[in-house]
């Protein structure tokens, strides 16, 4: 596996986290989509991240490092708590470890985390700081935190413990389903490909691993295109939790997407609309945008898998059924995927 991964992580580190997260986390369902697997002439399965106790993947990697710096430092920890920046979802995951834990946690925001991710964080008990436009913003936050009062980071993806935290869902993958040709996975700051696609390519190596980005201020696909971190303008999407940057000093995720993601697609916001919708309408399941982009991905650009084996990672599910009609009135190719 050392020709898959950044140096400084190995398997162990994936087997330990899986030891490590259980029960903060639990082993989501992988559901098998007859609706979907017919309209694209494949076998499609959703593994469901929605149903853990945050909503998200997120409590993965932020259980599995957490507890490993409780382990490590539990004085310091329980003194000074932990801080980190979030697009609401990671923000959300870490609060709840540290309430389970007896951890103080203080939650960075920019101004375009939406309200109802706020609300759901504030209500773990954590402190939350408001802070400029964008994720960079809210990461520069953190920094300061950490310079100014000994908080312990928390990061929302840029660590080998969050992405081998989020690698335990491809050592789920690997005992729920053989011979899995493609996963289809949401690319932003790249913990959850990292996780998954390295994990997966140790398991099971002729598996595919397609990130899917948006199609605007997707910081992770420009900066794979530059050779280094990039900023980029962030704007308001379907799928908020994709938005944000990777971090100008990125070490793990930006190398480990590289090494492991075999093909990208970016999709455009009425795409993700479609596919939020057709998967209410199709499977009763509600999810984020950002849990509908791999869907949203075979809407939009129509690759060949007739007769292959799919998985759609369902990251999360913070959304308002309140979103539907507005939802609606976005997906512009509705009519093509609904009956």
């Amino acid at each position: 596996m050392s020709n898959n991964i950044p140096s400084a992580m190995n398997i162990a580190e994936f087997y330990s986290a899986r030891a490590r997260i259980y029960p903060l986390a639990t082993v989501s369902p992988l559901i098998y989509s007859r609706s979907l697997s017919e309209l694209f002439s494949a076998d499609i399965y959703l593994k469901c991240e929605q149903f853990q106790a945050t909503g998200s993947f997120k409590i993965r990697g932020a259980a599995n490092m957490i507890i490993s710096a409780l382990k490590k430092d539990e004085d310091k920890l329980r003194k000074y708590g932990v801080v980190t920046a979030s697009t609401g979802n990671h923000g959300r995951a870490v609060s709840y470890v540290a309430k389970k834990l007896g951890i103080p946690a203080t939650v960075y925001l920019s101004s375009l985390v939406p309200e109802n991710k706020v609300r759901s964080i504030e209500q773990e008990g954590s402190r939350v700081v408001r802070i400029g436009n964008s994720q960079d913003d809210a990461m520069q936050g953190v920094k300061s935190a950490v310079a100014e009062s000994g908080m312990i980071e928390i990061p929302p993806f840029d660590h080998p413990a969050i992405i081998a935290g989020q690698g335990t869902i491809a050592f789920e993958l690997n005992e729920q389903l053989k011979d899995i040709d493609d996963i289809f996975c949401g690319l932003s700051g790249g913990g959850l490909l990292s996780g998954i696609g390295l994990a997966m390519k140790y398991l099971a190596g002729q598996t595919k691993i397609v990130g899917v980005s948006l199609s605007h201020g997707a910081a992770m696909w420009e900066s794979l295109q530059a050779g280094k971190p990039v900023r980029v303008e962030e704007t308001p999407s379907v799928a908020d939790s994709l938005g944000g940057g990777i971090g100008t000093d990125n070490r793990w995720t930006l190398p480990a997407v590289k090494r492991v993601m075999d093909q990208h697609f970016q999709v455009s916001e009425s795409d993700i609309a479609a596919a939020l919708l057709l998967l209410f309408e199709k499977e009763k399941i509600l999810v984020e945008g950002a849990a509908a982009v791999g869907l949203a991905a075979l809407l939009q650009h129509h690759p060949d898998i007739r007769g292959r084996r799919i998985v759609l990672i369902l990251s999360g599910n913070s959304i308002s059924t309140c979103a539907l009609p507005a939802l609606r009135q976005r997906a512009a190719s509705l009519h093509e995927v609904l009956p």
